[in-house]
């Protein structure tokens, strides 16, 4: 691990750090039986291997700074503050669901805690992300946007306009690049030519590379960028190497035809950013392995009865079917 600040000092945020990677692989956990088990309607995506960059970035944002998601987007929502049993509601298609059901696992939103919501159009997000960014400019509020999106996203664009307009206005938004690798069932380096960071380089944004498995690293980025932005110093881009442990999306099974077991063994014995993490806190004394299974036998726990809640909780009447559709 990369330690940002002197461990001793922070045990209080590491704890929630690690937290919050739990609850993001217990939350995906549990959404993907849903689907084996035929109890959620449609396909999602999981996030699960990728949670040090949900959490990293987002433990650098207040509630009153932005993001916008992607259709793998559980753990950017999960690290901005989301609860399981809104989520899962949302996911099941109930009422108490965070959109009342309509938004599903690729359109969940919680702009309570500035999650602007997921997006199920590769790159849809980037337009929003770099509007909310001039909005806050216009108001001369400090909030900063975060834009995630995939590596498949940057052959979009939408993405080279909204780039263009953010360094041309200083725009307090960082655009965050989850490159785990593959774009769907095609390795990165098929479908993107070059640098991926040479492309925010071209308009003159500052663009970083790092680790996306240690946490402690893209927390200490995103804190320097997020404070660089409040001072009208954005727009930045950051690419995050990262995987994916299961398929493009839940379907998608048997994926050696595009990507090898052993590589995926590889990426999970040796590179797990929750793993990482759980060995860094134990040899600095942060916490014993009995208090980290105590923590997450109750993450797991609380998803378990989260999940059994919204399985009995309702679905909305057929009334709200125009519901915040129209503008009053």
């Amino acid at each position: 691990m990369s330690p940002a600040k002197k461990a001793k000092t922070n045990t209080e945020d590491y704890l929630r750090m690690y937290r919050q990677m739990v609850r993001i692989r217990s939350f995906e956990d549990n959404a993907n039986q849903l689907y084996l088990a035929a109890k959620m309607p449609g396909l999602t995506h999981m996030y699960s291997g990728e949670e040090a960059v949900a959490v990293g970035i987002c433990e650098a944002l207040t509630d009153n700074d932005r993001i916008t998601s992607t259709h793998r987007g559980h753990g950017h929502c999960v690290a901005k503050g989301a609860e399981f049993k809104e989520m899962f509601c949302e996911l099941l298609g109930k009422e108490e669901g965070y959109c009342r059901g309509k938004g599903g696992s690729m359109h969940i939103a919680d702009q309570s805690h500035g999650n602007l919501g997921a997006n199920a159009i590769v790159g849809g997000s980037m337009g929003i992300a770099t509007g909310s960014a001039l909005r806050a400019k216009l108001q001369g509020s400090d909030d900063v946007t975060v834009c995630f999106f995939g590596d498949g996203a940057t052959a979009q664009g939408l993405m080279y306009e909204v780039m263009n307009m953010a360094a041309l206005w200083n725009l307090p938004v960082i655009y965050a690049c989850e490159n785990n690798g593959y774009s769907e069932y095609t390795r990165t380096d098929e479908i993107a030519a070059g640098s991926i960071t040479a492309r925010a380089e071209a308009f003159g944004i500052e663009a970083f590379q790092i680790d996306g498995q240690d946490v402690l690293a893209v927390n200490d980025l995103a804190q320097k960028l997020v404070a660089r932005c409040r001072k009208g110093e954005g727009p930045f881009f950051i690419e995050l190497m990262t995987y994916r442990y299961h398929g493009h999306h839940v379907g998608d099974i048997n994926r050696e035809y595009y990507r090898s077991k052993e590589e995926e063994k590889d990426w999970k014995d040796n590179r797990d950013p929750i793993i990482r993490f759980r060995s860094y806190l134990v040899e600095q004394g942060i916490a014993s392995e009995e208090e980290i299974e105590a923590m997450n036998a109750e993450i797991k726990a609380d998803a378990e009865a989260a999940v059994e809640y919204a399985l009995n909780a309702k679905y909305p009447d057929a009334s709200e079917v125009d519901m915040h559709v129209f503008a009053d």
